[in-house]
């Protein structure tokens, strides 16, 4: 008679699976152990200063680049983590990044991120006593829409973003007054609203009573793409720069503002339509906006960068009889920004044609932080009457 020994055959299976099962537990633990910890970066401490840390222990150096400062060398520890503490910063957003070797990198603990097409960086928040105007608060808000179409004059698909207040009813029968928001060289359409805060800004200064209720329509500002080539003098080619403005116009007036004045409820006057933007959308705001006063009655331009200094020739039928059309031309700079020449050179050509306009000249460099402060400022002046600004 044989005897049956199945169970002691199962029992050895069970006891090898489980030693297996333990085997590999301590493996994933032994793993786990060696782990260095997760970085805290960056850390924001009571007093504005902030510390920031990256992991690199074969770097022979490590350099922080922050938005409106110069790169600060970072120090090493044992650990091979790189680390520095800036001095108390303002409250603001601030873009940053690292310098690993010369290679430019983001933080790689840090999900926050200022969307760039050439340079991504990271972002942190530093905050202050009171809120800022980009910062959420219990303010109504408004809606962003993303909108998608196939570009004819450009030859590509493109996008725009649209914020209507908290109070627009696409139902209703009220009409609303238009800004569009221009971006800066490489960025994207998305700019604005991802890094610059608009639509918050907007929601913040509407509820205040700051602001009259409008629509932000903030569109792609590439009229030639090829400008965004990194490997090239694109960027100061300005052949290739008229181009870019002069087909972006043609853009925006012949598919973005008929789209616009289609889906919503807007007043298609010149009297409630606005123009501004920053740097290369600035430089875009001035030429689309004085080359067609009968389109818009109010122009802002932010660290304009980018216009043909024959301005005779980038304006040609620019003269003191637009002094009666335009209720507003808005132009600004930081003292501390590289275009501050090239802004007060333009302003100087404006004086010889006796063009009344806005001069805004505020310390600052070529920064979001600069321009979110000039969109909160101009934002009150639009479609006010009367017109609560000075030569």
């Amino acid at each position: 008679m044989t005897k049956d020994t199945r169970p002691f055959a199962r029992s050895d299976k069970n006891r090898a699976m489980i030693r297996a099962v333990l085997a590999l537990t301590a493996m994933a633990l032994s793993a786990a152990a060696q782990q260095p910890p997760r970085l805290r970066s960056p850390e924001v401490h009571a007093d504005h200063r902030v510390t920031f840390r990256y992991r690199a222990p074969n770097a022979k150096e490590v350099l922080l680049s922050i938005e409106g400062a110069k790169n600060v060398a970072m120090q090493k520890d044992d650990q091979g983590v790189w680390s520095v503490t800036t001095e108390p910063l303002a409250p603001d957003l601030y873009g940053y990044s690292f310098r690993v070797d010369g290679v430019r990198v983001i933080d790689p603990v840090n999900p926050q991120i200022q969307v760039n097409l050439l340079d991504t960086d990271s972002m942190v928040s530093v905050p202050g006593a009171a809120a800022m105007d980009w910062e959420y608060s219990n303010a109504p808000r408004g809606e962003l829409h993303h909108h998608f179409y196939a570009s004819r004059v450009v030859g590509d698909n493109r996008d725009f973003y649209v914020y209507t207040p908290a109070e627009y009813d696409s139902s209703g029968k009220k009409k609303y007054p238009v800004l569009y928001l221009l971006h800066g060289f490489s960025d994207d359409a998305s700019g604005w609203s991802a890094v610059g805060r608009a639509h918050v800004i907007m929601d913040n200064l509407i509820a205040r009573g700051k602001a009259k209720p409008m629509l932000v329509v903030m569109p792609l500002g590439y009229g030639a793409p090829e400008v965004l080539n990194r490997d090239s003098s694109a960027p100061r080619d300005q052949d290739l720069s008229e181009r870019n403005m002069t087909k972006f116009r043609e853009a925006l007036f012949t598919e973005v503002i008929p789209e616009v004045e289609r889906k919503y409820r807007v007043i298609a006057d010149r009297n409630s339509r606005a123009i501004a933007g920053l740097s290369m959308g600035g430089a875009e705001a001035l030429f689309t906006g004085l080359n067609a006063i009968d389109k818009f009655a109010w122009i802002g331009s932010f660290s304009a960068g980018g216009i043909n200094e024959n301005y005779a020739a980038a304006f040609p039928a620019l003269d003191e009889k637009a002094n009666k059309q335009l209720k507003l031309l808005w132009i600004a700079c930081g003292t501390e920004d590289r275009l501050i020449g090239d802004n007060r050179k333009f302003l100087e050509w404006l004086d010889s044609k006796n063009i009344h306009y806005t001069k805004v000249e505020t310390p600052g460099g070529h920064t979001w932080m600069l321009w979110r402060r000039n969109l909160a400022a101009l934002a009150p002046l639009l479609f006010q009457d009367p017109l609560r600004s000075a030569r």
